[in-house]
């Protein structure tokens, strides 16, 4: 049962899978998007540009028709004549073709975005195999494309039904009148058919649109046991990134041992907490935090300190507020000023003591410890 779990594709697409699938040029695009739009805007251009064109048949008519006798025997003549021709021509159409490239570049980037992948251009050998293939034929793509297919039929069939019954009158007429007159009629009724067609697409386009997006997020779904592969990676194996903590561990467990010989005093718990402090009035405010320490952590700080003659001095509540309060070189809160002041002025009088410049100075008793820091 768990095989089965981890084997089904039940996961949303992490954006790791995402990205990768992009840089693979794996997102989702519309074909039915690009080709309504480029039809839509191929009717469109000629409306606009008619006149243009029908200038440049004119002109080529001119040139191909004006041709005399003597001319035709001319071959240099004749090939000019029809490079004019093809150039009267060419560049009436230029906005056209100019038009539809650009629509057919940047459609399909209406979803999906800009990509480009030279991995996708490879060619890959299950694009060969047989049962691939027939997965391709019977799949949910190949049935939206034939739905998609009918779809269209119906639609062109029912726009065209309604176009030709719109015009029909109008068709009807052609003929009876000038040639110049039926002809410029004719090309209207063909580009307005042609664009009241070509916009029936729209309504495929906006049904294949959402619909891949959903195959694309369903192709790129994951298995349970791909999500934990990805997290491994991405976050590191567990026994690494426990081996990274212990190392970290050390190295703070160093150079805490090696800021205690600077400390001014260690207030210890007396045995639990052990907590190094330094006061250097010219560089801080406050009294920093060089170390701290419990149980074994605490007893190698009192060892040091002792090696070193630092003064140890037992304020139990004071240490405990300290471990729990400040953060290794940080400053001491503000709650604990007035305590630890007076334990440092505690351990100066000793030192002025032991020198024989100052009488032994008596145990302290009480530290004004705020009940939000007592622990």
């Amino acid at each position: 049962m768990a095989e089965q779990d981890s084997g089904e594709r039940s996961e949303e697409a992490t954006p790791r899978k995402k990205e990768k699938a992009k840089s693979k040029g794996q997102v989702p695009r519309s074909k039915e998007l690009t080709t309504a739009l480029a039809l839509i805007m191929s009717p469109l251009i000629l409306m606009l540009s008619s006149s243009d064109i029908a200038k440049g048949f004119l002109k080529m008519g001119d040139i191909t028709l004006s041709v005399n006798r003597q001319s035709l025997f001319d071959e240099r003549y004749m090939l000019d004549a029809l490079a004019a021709s093809v150039g009267s021509v060419f560049s009436t159409l230029l906005l056209f073709f100019a038009a539809i490239f650009v629509v057919s570049l940047f459609a399909p980037l209406a979803l999906g975005g800009l990509t480009f992948s030279v991995e996708s251009l490879a060619p890959k050998g299950n694009r060969l195999s047989p049962l691939a293939g027939f997965k391709r034929m019977f799949g949910t793509n190949a049935a939206m494309e034939l739905l998609k297919a009918i779809g269209k039929f119906l639609l062109v069939a029912f726009f065209g039904w309604v176009v030709i019954s719109a015009y029909f009158s109008d068709y009807m007429q052609l003929g009876r009148s000038t040639p110049q007159a039926d002809v410029i009629a004719a090309i209207e009724f063909m580009l307005v058919g042609l664009l009241l067609v070509s916009s029936s697409l729209i309504v495929i386009a906006l049904i294949d649109i959402p619909f891949q997006i959903w195959n694309h997020a369903k192709q790129l779904k994951m298995t349970k046991q791909e999500l934990r592969d990805e997290y491994k990676e991405t976050e590191g194996k567990p026994e690494v990134k426990s081996r990274i903590r212990q190392v970290q561990r050390e190295l703070t467990h160093r150079r805490m041992m090696e800021s205690v010989p600077d400390a001014d005093v260690v207030v210890t718990n007396p045995e639990h907490y052990s907590v190094a402090l330094k006061y250097e009035q010219t560089t801080s405010g406050a009294p920093v935090v060089v170390a701290k320490g419990l149980d074994e952590v605490a007893l190698n700080i009192r060892k040091v300190a002792n090696a070193h003659h630092v003064p140890i001095l037992q304020a139990p509540p004071v240490a405990r507020a300290l471990y729990h309060t400040t953060k290794l070189d940080q400053e001491i809160p503000e709650e604990l000023y007035l305590a630890v002041a007076q334990i440092l002025a505690y351990v100066l009088q000793m030192n002025e003591y032991k020198r024989g410049r100052a009488t032994k100075p008596k145990p302290i008793k009480n530290y004004p410890i705020p009940d939000s820091m007592k622990y």
